[in-house]
């Protein structure tokens, strides 16, 4: 059953209330970071970014608070239900671990009726774009986030932490087309990591 985003609100303030006064080293991502950018407000779940170390930990004070943990068949994060809503507690994003640094990126910003640590708007869209794949290569929410956040968003870094991926690079060309992005700013940057890869 999929919960409201009002819903998804409440648990996304009760999780960094939680978890904050645990002292647990986390940040909100995914679509409740979009939201507190300013983009369209998540329907699907809670995503927590916490180090692997400390997500043990962060399971551990949320099923104290009366959430419910579940054991998920993937290795790259914890799950917990509060209520209908799902939260992720996810340590490695696209195969990428969450590191302390990374964390301490996050920006506070207002979370309903709280604030919260979340990741900032350019670590948010290379998840994304890192994300895609021959099986997952949905462009529309995409379109939306980047259309609602490209002001926060640093495209050039964007270009460069997912030039690898044919996926990313075809929707940054689409943003371009679209003038949503400044496309010489991204030929620029995608001529420099042709560079540094050298001729071969």
């Amino acid at each position: 059953m999929e919960a409201e985003p009002d819903q998804l609100l409440r648990t996304a303030m009760r999780v960094a209330n939680t978890l904050r006064s645990h002292e647990v080293h986390f940040a909100l991502a995914g679509g409740c970071a979009v939201y507190a950018h300013g983009g369209p407000a998540s329907e699907h779940d809670v995503d927590v970014f916490v180090t692997e170390q400390d997500a043990p930990e962060a399971r551990k004070v949320l099923v104290a608070a009366g959430m419910r943990a579940v054991n998920p068949p993937e290795d790259w994060l914890l799950k917990v239900y509060d209520g209908d809503c799902l939260v992720d507690l996810i340590f490695r994003p696209s195969g990428r671990p969450v590191t302390p640094e990374r964390l301490d990126r996050a920006e506070e910003l207002r979370v309903g009726a709280t604030t919260a640590p979340v990741i900032p708007a350019t670590d948010l869209m290379v998840d994304k774009l890192l994300i895609l794949n021959a099986h997952r290569c949905d462009f529309a929410p995409l379109l939306l986030i980047a259309r609602a956040v490209r002001e926060k968003i640093d495209w050039v870094e964007v270009s460069r932490q997912t030039g690898h991926s044919p996926y990313a690079r075809a929707f940054l060309t689409l943003l371009a087309d679209l003038d949503i992005v400044d496309g010489r700013q991204l030929a620029h940057a995608k001529g420099e990591a042709h560079a540094e890869q050298g001729p071969w």
